[in-house]
């Protein structure tokens, strides 16, 4: 008897490749998600800052770890704008609050511990109590500034010759966590923690850089943002050059919500925040999405104009156009990388 070939049945995989891929790039809907600050930040973190998560941000000096705690809670007071206040807890005594204003948050909703943080266990006293008023409100946002500023009660009470390497302080931040992320998922609360790179020494191979704390927050930590300095930006004005800004980029090594290792980068204003029109700009740039809506120069003139403050009363419009342009691009790539078929279908 001739060997017949059997007729194709297409697979689960197959007839779901599309549901599959949308389920893998859209926000889990059980998420409530706090605005970054810019959309192409929002789809690096796989939807926005999500509550009863913790976030972990790294980085060097003056690459917007503090600014963008500012702008993750002055959208969570202006999507929550009658629960419970943003909670900013500064251990290095160097928030400017009048500079925070300036830039649009909401001073009268951000509560701020009234003794200063000096210790590890301050910090998960004071995040415990605020749990508690976030149980009640059902819903919260919490920022530590930053953890390398954090010491131990053994370190405060050892001579400074005799350093502890902070094993001490990495033991009582893994002996912490483990007490209290369950209650941050109940209190739906968002607990972001700001770290400062530091030089991995003795290290010939792989990262050359760590930061402290030890290991608790890369395991409890839902997503981990990298930030690194690309370079200034600068005008002209009279035949005066002054630097205006900052070009930052940003890597999530770790995401827990959406796919990681996802990278975006937007210019920050000094006295404005992130240009997040000139971020979706240079995310249709370098991905090569200019061919269509936009001309590769009417995106550089849009930017230019942006980082000039130009566009006037249209930058609303303009900025409507291109998050929603952004968005479908951004799907279209990503779901070009998803596998079509799923493994066990």
């Amino acid at each position: 008897m001739a060997y017949q070939k059997r007729r194709h049945r297409p697979r689960l995989g197959d007839v779901l490749g599309e549901e599959r891929g949308a389920y893998f790039l859209a926000p889990p809907p059980s998420y409530t998600f706090i605005h970054s600050g810019a959309l192409t930040l929002d789809r690096t973190l796989g939807g926005g800052w999500p509550l009863s998560r913790v976030s972990n941000i790294i980085g060097d000096r003056s690459t917007g770890k503090t600014l963008l705690a500012i702008e993750g809670m002055t959208n969570f007071t202006r999507l929550f704008p009658k629960r419970v206040k943003a909670r900013y807890a500064e251990a290095e005594e160097a928030f400017e609050e009048d500079y925070a204003g300036a830039l649009g948050m909401p001073l009268d909703r951000i509560s701020r511990p009234t003794e200063p943080l000096e210790i590890v266990e301050d910090f998960f006293d004071d995040l415990s109590d605020y749990l508690k008023r976030c149980t009640k409100e059902g819903a919260g946002f919490y920022v530590l500034d930053s953890l390398d500023s954090l010491s131990d009660a053994e370190e405060i009470q050892k001579d400074m010759e005799k350093g502890s390497y902070g094993t001490g302080k990495a033991k009582k931040m893994s002996q912490a966590f483990r007490r209290i992320i369950r209650e941050i998922g109940r209190a739906k609360c968002h607990l972001m923690v700001i770290s400062q790179t530091r030089s991995n020494i003795g290290v010939a191979f792989g990262r050359q850089y760590t930061r402290s704390g030890g290991k608790a927050l890369d395991f409890y930590a839902s997503q981990i943002l990298h930030l690194a300095h690309k370079g200034e930006i600068t005008q002209t004005r009279n035949k005066i050059k002054r630097t205006v800004g900052i070009d930052i980029k940003v890597k999530c090594t770790k995401n827990k919500i959406g796919l990681p290792f996802r990278t975006c980068s937007f210019p920050i204003l000094f006295g404005y925040g992130i240009e997040d029109v000139c971020a979706s700009v240079n995310w249709l740039i370098e991905n090569n999405q200019s061919s269509r809506e936009y001309s590769l120069k009417e995106l550089k003139s849009i930017r230019t104009a942006a980082l000039r403050s130009d566009l006037g009363d249209e930058i609303d419009e303009i900025r409507e156009d291109l998050n929603s342009l952004v968005s479908e691009r951004w799907m279209e790539v990503e779901r070009s990388f998803i596998p079509k078929k799923g493994k066990y279908s």
